[in-house]
């Protein structure tokens, strides 16, 4: 008996061994996808719910769990959750009555990095109105583009702001904008102002009928792209999105106890969805910059006992340019979550600041496939099982860098790339894996034309529609459009997505897949 007690001890422990080796990071497969199915379970509970249950409902839920937990540091200052509520109602409270808002009304946020963002968006959820996140940084012709592309009938801007709004103030009183400027007061004629209004306002909740209609397919936001292909696009971001951006951050392993910081713009889908809503989603504190500072950083952490930061490749780059110090692993930060990372910076961030879990994306705000290096692997931008394939069906296809265009057969489809050749990334559109973002080709003429919203129709009258716009190309090609995201009709007259050609600049270093030594487990490089 204890022969084979023995036997199959040691079995066992070979068993073990072999995985260990050819299956290195299983365990790390099996709580991600453990992770994975409990947060689907979740979204797929909160589309079926009614009420439709939205982030605004979890963020009020966490208000009601400890209102006076710290939600926003912000230069020196301390909002709870319970003042960021009250804040919301006051602001929902003035716009109800000043500029008449009503669900499914858009309105533009030309705002800074303040906690004054964080309950003005809160106040336009509760009245049921989506919001465009305007870049601050953008001026005349490509403010007034961004805002015309929502739909927006109101515009919300920082008093630093000012200078901006009179650039374009003649045109938004032609077109019959409402401009309100969180000010006290302000002498231009055209420019209301809001902070008086709402610090009169009353700070009651606000009925839930307000915002009734309001569901899982329903715009919550538009975010736009960089511009860097033309003007800046509008993504459309519905609450399904913003559920699924705000889990990012529990698939990382952030908890309730951890304290976030975040110092990119909040415009932006990396400082908004997966910072800010991800940390009203996890209940957490966050510490909030006006913008980057390589120099005050690692003092902002350790000053907030700051454990999870969120980055770009380059702001990691600047943080390991800046001189070193004594102590520079002195500090409570364990996860890194971001994207674009070199892997010469990512190794150097490693030695220099110590073991910190660098958890790298590859999304784009208007794409329908994404990856998460769940296993911090350097140079990885993403990691893929068997749960993730089946939920998000891809493959790679050749492509052109010169022409800029997929690779095609004599029949004119799409060629898939073989292993460890570069390619360019096609995510099919399923009902798991909707699109709900850009829709935008060219046409024959050379212009550009936005293709209806598929979230707004039956997928049949979509297609209908989509099908009819395509009489009049004369070749459905690869179009650029935001961070590189293309169109195209493939076999079978599935419709797919690509992104990403490899052209990438000079900056960010070429992304490839490339198999485990298992041959079975692909992750992005």
């Amino acid at each position: 008996m204890y022969i084979w007690f023995t036997v199959v001890a040691g079995l066992a422990l070979l068993s073990i061994s072999l995985l260990g080796t050819f299956c290195p990071h299983l365990g790390e497969d099996c709580a991600y996808i453990l992770a994975s199915l409990k947060l689907g379970l979740r979204l797929f509970k909160y589309k079926s719910s009614k009420p439709f249950y939205s982030v605004l409902d979890c963020f009020l839920d966490a208000v009601k769990r400890h209102p006076t937990k710290v939600f926003v540091h912000f230069e020196g200052r301390e909002y709870s959750y319970g003042d960021m509520d009250k804040r919301s109602n006051k602001v929902a409270r003035a716009l109800q009555a000043e500029a008449r808002l009503k669900e499914g009304d858009s309105v533009a946020l030309f705002l800074a990095n303040e906690p004054s963002f964080v309950w003005t968006w809160l106040g336009l959820a509760k009245l049921g109105c989506p919001a465009a996140l305007l870049n601050f940084n953008i001026r005349s012709k490509s403010l007034l583009h961004c805002f015309s592309c929502c739909g927006a009938k109101v515009l919300i801007a920082s008093q630093e702001l000012q200078g901006a709004l009179e650039e374009v103030l003649p045109t938004l009183r032609e077109q019959g904008i409402s401009v309100y400027l969180m000010s006290e007061t302000c002498s231009i004629e055209g420019i209301n102002t809001l902070s008086d209004k709402i610090s009169r306002a009353s700070d009651l909740p606000l009925s839930r009928d307000l915002r009734a209609n309001i569901n899982i397919r329903s715009t919550a936001l538009y975010i736009y792209t960089s511009g860097t292909t033309g003007l800046p696009k509008a993504a459309v971001v519905t609450h399904e999105r913003v559920w699924a951006a705000s889990f990012i951050q529990a698939v990382c392993g952030v908890t309730s106890e951890d304290i976030f910081y975040i110092n990119l713009p909040l415009y932006h889908s990396a400082g908004f969805l997966i910072g800010m809503i991800g940390g009203m989603e996890r209940g957490i504190t966050i510490v909030l910059r006006r913008k980057f500072s390589a120099s005050q950083f690692w003092d902002d952490c350790r000053k907030y006992n700051v454990t999870v930061m969120q980055y770009i490749g380059e702001t990691m780059r600047y943080l390991c340019n800046t001189p070193r110090k004594d102590g520079e692993k002195n500090h409570r930060v364990r996860i890194a979550i971001g994207n674009g990372v070199r892997t010469d910076i990512w190794s150097e961030f490693l030695n220099r600041f110590g073991d910190i879990k660098v958890r790298e994306l590859y999304a784009a705000t208007e794409g329908n496939i994404g990856f998460i290096n769940y296993t911090s692997k350097i140079g990885a931008v993403g990691r893929v099982n068997f749960v993730h394939r089946f939920f998000f069906p891809y493959t790679l296809i050749k492509f052109d860098t010169e022409k800029e265009e997929p690779v095609r057969n004599s029949e004119g489809l799409c060629i898939e790339a073989a292993t460890g050749e570069t390619g360019l990334l096609v995510g099919r559109v399923t009902r798991r894996s909707p699109f709900v973002g850009i829709e935008l080709v060219t046409l024959s003429d050379g212009k550009e034309k936005m293709l209806p919203h598929p979230r707004l129709q039956t997928f049949s009258q979509w297609l209908t529609a989509f099908l009819k716009q395509m009489s009049t190309v004369l070749k459905l090609k690869a179009t650029r459009v935001g961070s590189a995201w293309q169109l195209s009709l493939c076999k079978k007259e599935k419709i797919l997505i690509l992104c990403t050609p490899t052209n990438r600049s000079s900056t960010t270093s070429q992304r490839t897949l490339d198999l485990d030594s298992s041959g079975s487990s692909p992750a992005w490089r």
